[in-house]
């Protein structure tokens, strides 16, 4: 049976400032996930992207004394610009305010909505967070401010384009129920069922011209008002695909029986569970099927932020500092699947230091070391003797099947566990069959010892390929460094090297 295709998009974020680290964890948990489908055989794409026309944005660069394009110019290149140093494997990159398959791709989808009946106009006054780009009630804040951001929202009273959210409650319940729309974790779906049973309410779609300083884009037939920015900037997922000119990239993603998953977090499920698939549904279109929700990370229990009320982590520098896998290796190994995430330099150090330096490094050090040693760096057949390695070729097995369970899980945590277990079950197979012993007896003419020193080398060389495998999606560049030690040239491994350095404490 064909794999199915895997369309994998991040959210698009703001570009008022800097990119931070807690979108390197959106960026990397992507990126694995498309890295792992290819190798897999899947055919995948993997788009990120920024939300340009923001009011934040406007705000921004009016505080910076700048037009609002050139602030947003030099702050998308930076988000654009995290491919490298995270090692990112995207496929595609938007920008709402420049790439020209997006106005035309918002346009059409308002146009579908329209002639649904699901857009009207009406007066509205409401309490509005710039923060979050979103209305509130006055019951949905805590202690009158966004409990998102902290901050009171602004009283705003004028005249927009509404959508009817509400005429969509029930199909929504039933797509998240019966799973064609699946959210994960289970707290998170729980989450936007409670959101659904509690009433949806039609949303704001538009707001003036005036208001938005004349930055966004039009609302077709009404130039007085600016699309507002969730319903601008969720269509890129469809928009970079070329649906407003019905380009065949939308037709080989967004339909059929393709994987269509987005990564967000947490303090944006609103608007990806509920407003996004409501807004397909009126226009005729497919939904996601898989929402994946992250939560947060914080510094000194602060949400790593852009702005200036959160900490700030600048994932570039880390990566200049500590190397791009160490950085990786942090955000996938010790974030939980639920719960928030302390960062220090310090867990970022001894995390790497401990799993690769002192880990799989070490491992494929006295591996390599072994088979110089022992055979002059040539592979030996296993032959028949499974001397004590039984267990170490039934992890080397297993560990594939069980990546793939875990990541289709969403759990990259329990991914890795995987991956872990296979090199400590190696130093298990080390210990218990001691190599140097086998030698020894090899050498005072014990033929037996020959065969099976040959079959511990063949299955702890075989454990470092497999290593170095499955790997690839997580670390690509320290599975790059093992696949090279344990690969033959003219037959003999290269001579054993350190691969992974041990990082240098901060000052």
């Amino acid at each position: 049976m064909t794999a199915p295709r895997h369309y994998i998009t991040t959210t698009i974020p703001y570009v008022n400032a800097r990119p931070h680290l807690g979108f390197a964890l959106e960026l990397v948990q992507a990126d694995t996930l498309a890295r792992h489908h290819r190798r897999r055989g899947a055919d995948v794409r993997l788009l990120s992207g920024t939300d340009d026309n923001s009011l934040k944005n406007v705000l921004a660069a009016e505080a910076a004394g700048v037009d609002v394009q050139t602030l947003v110019n030099r702050n998308a290149d930076a988000f654009a610009a995290l491919r490298d140093p995270l090692a990112l494997s995207l496929d595609d990159f938007i920008r709402t305010s420049s790439d020209p398959r997006h106005r035309i791709g918002v346009e059409r989808l308002w146009r579908r909505c329209a002639a649904s009946g699901d857009l009207y106009r009406k007066a509205y006054e409401g309490l509005y967070c710039v923060g979050c780009e979103q209305f509130w009630t006055p019951e949905e804040l805590v202690d009158g401010r966004c409990a998102e951001h902290g901050t009171v929202p602004q009283r705003v009273a004028e005249e927009n384009w509404f959508f009817r959210l509400s005429r969509h409650t029930d199909r929504l319940r039933e797509l998240i129920t019966g799973g064609a729309l699946r959210i994960e974790p289970a707290a998170r779906r729980n989450e936007v069922l409670a959101l659904i049973e509690g009433g949806l309410h039609d949303f704001s779609v538009s707001r003036s011209h005036t208001r938005a300083r004349g930055w966004g884009i039009p609302v077709p037939d009404d130039p007085d008002q600016v699309v507002y920015v969730w319903w601008d900037a969720l269509g890129n997922y469809v928009t970079s695909l070329g649906y407003g000119t019905d380009g065949p990239a939308y037709e080989r993603w967004w339909a059929g029986g393709n994987r269509r998953v987005h990564l967000v977090g947490k303090g944006v499920v609103r608007f990806h569970a509920v407003y996004w698939p409501a807004m397909l549904l009126s226009a005729g279109l497919p939904l996601p099927t898989d929402i994946l929700v992250h939560d947060y990370l914080t510094v000194g229990g602060r949400k790593i932020s852009k702005s200036g009320s959160g900490a700030a982590v600048d994932p570039v520098a880390l990566t200049a500092a500590y190397g791009t896998d160490a950085v990786r290796w942090w955000l996938l190994r010790d974030v939980p699947r639920v719960g928030d995430a302390d960062f220090t330099v310090d867990r970022l150090i001894a995390r790497a230091d401990a799993d690769f330096a002192g880990g799989l490094g070490n491992l494929v050090h006295r591996i390599v070391t072994m088979v110089h040693r022992y055979r002059a760096g040539v592979v030996p057949e296993p032959g028949t003797d499974r001397f004590a390695v039984t267990a170490l070729l039934d992890v080397c097995r297993t560990a594939p099947g069980r990546v793939d369970a875990a990541l289709a899980g969403y759990d990259f945590r329990r991914a890795l566990d995987a991956v872990r277990e296979i090199v400590e079950e190696a130093n298990r197979c080390i210990d218990a069959t001691r190599p140097w012993e086998l030698a020894r007896a090899e050498r005072q003419g014990n033929a037996g010892a020959a065969e099976r020193l040959d079959a511990v080398l063949a299955a702890l060389v075989t454990a470092c390929r497999v290593l170095a495998e499955e790997l690839r999606p997580f670390v690509p560049g320290a599975a790059e460094r093992v696949a090279r030690q344990v690969t033959p040239a003219d037959r003999s491994l290269p001579e054993a090297s350190p691969l992974f350095a041990r990082l240098q404490e901060p000052r």
